[in-house]
């Protein structure tokens, strides 16, 4: 197991390279580069933006693997960066709910760290994907597209650390 210290350290990272980075690049981008709400509603406007995001998880992930976070920490990290990776080349044909996709994965994460009592943490998905069809930033298939890569990636992808990680 991991100390108390290591635990804050790898929560604060976490954080860092998954909340406050990606949440500040997106209210720099769209208040400063596109100037539209941060939305970011047309899919053009995003590739860029992604790349940065990606940036951020990848950084994430490596610090996490080099200071010896437990798999499924780093493991997410790296499944946020891939994750992202696929919605960016997606993003060039077609548009998907990007935060359907984020709740999603650590949903699955959820079910590798606790069980299925994990995917009780699911159920946020269907307000977010109401949402995001009511407030017509997405179509029903877009939702539902973007909340089973989600799940799906994720969890190939958690498989397979897991069963290189020991």
């Amino acid at each position: 197991m991991f100390s108390d210290k290591s635990f804050l350290w790898f929560t604060a990272l976490c954080i860092l390279f998954a909340g406050v980075i990606p949440v500040l690049l997106v209210l720099f981008w769209s208040r400063n580069i596109i100037k539209k709400d941060a939305d970011i509603p047309e899919r053009e406007d995003r590739p860029l933006l992604l790349v940065l995001v990606i940036i951020s998880y990848l950084t994430g992930t490596a610090a996490l693997y080099f200071l010896n976070a437990p798999w499924l920490v780093s493991g997410l990290m790296f499944c946020y960066c891939t994750n992202t990776f696929v919605v960016l080349l997606i993003n060039f044909f077609w548009k998907i709910s990007i935060h359907s996709m984020g709740v999603a994965g650590p949903t699955t994460a959820l079910v590798f760290a606790i069980g299925p009592s994990g995917l009780l943490f699911g159920i946020l998905l269907l307000p977010v994907m109401w949402s995001r069809v009511h407030l017509h930033r997405h179509t029903a298939a877009q939702v539902l597209a973007g909340a089973g890569l989600g799940f799906l990636l994720t969890a190939v992808q958690l498989l397979l650390i897991g069963s290189f990680s020991g």
